[in-house]
């Protein structure tokens, strides 16, 4: 089933940055994930270290289609992050729980599939928004499966096939997430 973000699900808040990566292959979509993760690395500590802003995590909504690489995106992130267990598609479990020791401390993840999601009341019901809510870093994939409840995003990484490759289109919605992205 195409991922074709529909209208209605788009943040409704205004984009503050957005820039476009051209990814020629797996492995630059893997050198992409190893950037991203040592920006968060960089923003965590940039905001351990100001009194007047906090890390309050980040959600990261991925669009794609079957196939575009969100979780080889995912993957790539986690393992530079200093994961080096399996990394699980969740498209059966529907999250993922990941920590992570850092220098500044333990960063807990987590990555959700929510592919299998009928209805947007299918992502109230299973409980999820205390992890939003928690400080992690919540890496989503097929997030319009859960209408508006996720709310507005941190960033959006939309992935398409092109050619061989993939183009990655990320905007970023919140000021820890342009922060990111400025650093990719």
């Amino acid at each position: 089933m195409p991922d074709q973000p529909d209208l209605a699900n788009q943040p409704s808040a205004a984009v503050l940055l957005e820039r476009h990566f051209a990814l020629a292959d797996e492995a630059a979509t893997t050198a992409f994930g190893e950037r991203f993760a040592h920006a968060i690395d960089s923003v965590r500590s940039e905001a351990r270290g100001t009194d007047h802003r906090a890390f309050n995590g980040l959600q990261v909504q991925l669009h794609g289609d079957l196939g575009a690489g969100k979780t080889t995106l995912v993957r790539a992130t986690l393992r530079a992050l200093g994961h080096a267990g399996r990394v699980r598609s969740p498209t059966y479990t529907l999250v993922e729980p990941y920590a992570v020791e850092r220098p500044d401390g333990e960063l807990e993840l987590y990555h959700f599939d929510l592919y299998r999601f009928t209805d947007p009341a299918e992502w109230a019901d299973a409980g999820f928004r205390e992890y939003f809510d928690s400080g992690a870093i919540c890496l989503v994939e097929w997030p319009q499966r859960a209408g508006k409840l996720l709310g507005v995003p941190d960033l959006v990484f939309s992935l398409e096939v092109d050619g061989d490759g993939r183009m990655l289109a990320a905007r970023a919605y919140s000021e820890s997430g342009k922060a990111c992205l400025e650093r990719c």
